[in-house]
């Protein structure tokens, strides 16, 4: 990697990290219900809110009712946008009259959206209307991310309080995380998106003149639309010319700005933040990049605020960026590197000024090789999803980072909320197995972790491993699901590997050759996403109200200090291993083997 590289690297990571600690600050006295500024503007939105809905903002819920708010909260959320899909073509906004989603597509994309996922089946821009965009997907964009945030201000909660029964008020943890964090970020964000190019609009499409005729091939049709086979029975296709090109357009600028910060990542346009109305300019890139990771990176130190000893936070988010980092340099130097089987066609993988260099199949010239690559790495540790390059084009080693990235349980930094809470039960983890090394009782942030707490944690940690596994086997043993790999061997295992990763982690981010948009996995990978968003949050409820039950635990000499460098490295160790141990068998069948033919120029 050359000087340049380095250095965009670095200033990404600089600027992320220098705001973690102002914005965290911030959202803990939110959480805390101080003063933050913005009061005297929503305040009265807060209280009306509550008031309309008949919420107690005093009551103090039991993590059980907790539990119940958040699933019922969602399933209403997930039936509106299915039935705005299902309607989409009878209601108004939609100036192209697009059709009704399909039963299986709209469950898919309404689980997915309610689930934090985004993964998409379907083309934004010739599937969606623009209120089926704005009052489903964007709406969900901040609700799910909403939720994440809550259930994590309830774990913290489990912390600090002692011999209490209650976590919180989810109505009020999540209606002030909407109105003080995403919200005023996400209005701000679409502002600059809006001033850099970003499309924000309600007009129709507009068909243009180009200013050279296009030719491409599609399907011979006869008179009656009727698509034409050739004298061997397969699809007839023509040459035809053309001089007109239609834009898609739409509110695509607010959308944007809450599906980073919220790292929700469905893109309005089909090929997502690589399209030039999502993404125009290197600046926008930058800040839609940096939008990704800055609500996972700030929580952390939100949550040493919170639990009164603010080396926590950073002790986590120190372990985050060291993974997050390491990871960086697998995938650009494996893409700068290039691809040895272009070169035998003869394609120019070099270093110029007129060019990156490297693997530049399915990447931006205008973004290169850095960019795409440290996003691609971004929205994988983050449980974003939204690309700029297409991961299916990046060469065996660059891709197997993202994705493993994903199966570490996106942790590592991980969704809005999700990730922390991840994270710290990973924590847990690590303060039980050391103290299985000294023989103590393990104690995390003066709570003892006992057999309750490891149970919960340990369903946390095996149900993402069990659908993504399991749902690998499943589609390579049924014909319906191997019939949408049109790539064999190695490549064909690692799109579907990728896509119960996705699914499975609630990412949402793709290997693009796997056709999904099908009943088979339109219906699994749905299902998939559900158990793996809900069944993760019901237990991490369970654990806050645990440890919310307990007395705090005075420091001893025995007490393994969970701020240090030790610990933070003990805690990574317990990721990956985790990680390693359960995923490095399937990944050896898909990306590993095929970095071995590719290097052998099979």
């Amino acid at each position: 990697m050359n000087g340049p590289g380095f250095l965009q690297i670095a200033i990404y990571l600089i600027a992320l990290i220098a705001l973690a600690k102002p914005l965290g600050s911030y959202m803990a006295r939110v959480y805390q219900d101080e003063s933050v500024g913005l009061n005297r503007w929503f305040a009265g939105v807060e209280r009306l809110c509550y008031r309309l809905s008949g919420v107690d903002p005093e009551q103090d819920m039991r993590w059980q009712q907790y539990a119940w708010a958040v699933l019922a909260f969602n399933l209403f959320g997930l039936l509106a946008v299915y039935l705005l899909q299902r309607f989409q073509d009878v209601l108004p906004l939609n100036p192209q009259a697009l059709s009704a989603v399909t039963p299986d597509s709209a469950f898919n994309t309404a689980v997915s959206f309610a689930t934090n996922t985004n993964w998409q089946g379907y083309g934004g821009e010739s599937t969606m209307s623009y209120l089926t965009q704005m009052l489903g997907l964007s709406v969900q964009n901040f609700l799910s991310a909403a939720s994440g945030m809550a259930v994590l201000v309830a774990l913290i909660r489990g912390f600090t309080r002692r011999n209490a029964q209650g976590i919180g008020n989810f109505w009020v943890d999540m209606t002030r995380s909407t109105l003080y964090i995403l919200l005023p970020l996400s209005f701000v964000l679409a502002l600059v998106l809006v001033g850099q190019g970003v499309v924000q609009t309600f007009n129709p499409y507009q068909t243009l003149n180009t200013l050279q005729a296009v030719s491409y091939s599609a399907p011979k049709l006869d008179a009656d639309g009727t698509a034409m086979v050739d004298a061997e029975g397969k699809p007839a296709r023509e040459t035809v010319q053309t001089r007109q090109q239609t834009l898609a357009l739409g509110p695509a600028a607010s959308q944007i700005a809450i599906k980073q910060l919220g790292t929700n990542g469905g893109g309005f346009f089909n090929v997502n933040s690589a399209h030039p109305y999502e993404n125009p300019t290197p600046l926008s890139n930058f800040l839609e990049m940096l939008a990704i990771l800055l609500l996972p990176a700030a929580l952390c130190y939100s949550f040493g605020v919170m639990v009164g000893d603010t080396r926590q936070g950073w002790a986590i988010l120190a372990a985050m960026t060291l993974v997050f980092v390491a990871l960086i340099f697998v995938t650009v130097p494996a893409e700068q590197s290039g691809n040895p089987a272009l070169t035998g066609l003869g394609v120019d993988q070099s270093v110029s000024e007129r060019q990156a260099g490297g693997n530049m199949e399915g990447k931006e010239t205008r973004f290169g090789i850095v960019n795409s690559g440290l996003w691609a790495i971004a929205t994988t540790a983050a449980s974003n999803g939204s690309v700029n390059s297409m991961h299916d084009s990046y060469t065996p080693l660059g891709g197997l980072a993202p994705m493993w990235l994903m199966q570490l349980g996106e942790v590592i930094f991980g969704g809005v909320g999700s990730g922390l809470y991840g994270m710290i039960v990973f924590a847990i983890v690590a303060v039980f197995i050391a103290g299985l090394m000294i023989g103590r009782t393990p104690e995390y942030l003066g709570k003892k972790i006992e057999a309750f707490e490891m149970k919960m944690a340990a369903i946390v940690i095996l149900i993402p491993p069990l659908m993504v596994l399991g749902g690998t086997a499943l589609s390579l043993m049924l014909d319906a699901g191997k019939a949408s790999i049109f790539n064999p061997g190695a490549h064909g295992f690692s799109e579907v590997l990728y896509a119960w990763s996705s699914a499975g982690n609630n990412n949402g981010s793709a290997f693009g050759g796997l056709s999904a948009n099908v009943p088979f996995y339109n219906v699994w990978l749905g299902l998939a996403m559900l158990f793996s968003r809900y069944w993760l949050m019901v237990p991490v409820l369970a654990i806050a109200g645990s440890l919310a039950a307990k007395k705090t635990v005075p420091v001893g000499p025995g007490t393994l200090p969970t701020h240090t460098p030790l610990f933070a490295v003990l805690l990574i160790v317990t990721v990956l291993m985790v990680g390693a141990l359960t995923f490095v068998p399937a990944l050896a069948l898909g990306p590993i083997v095929e970095q071995l033919q590719m290097l052998g120029h099979h």
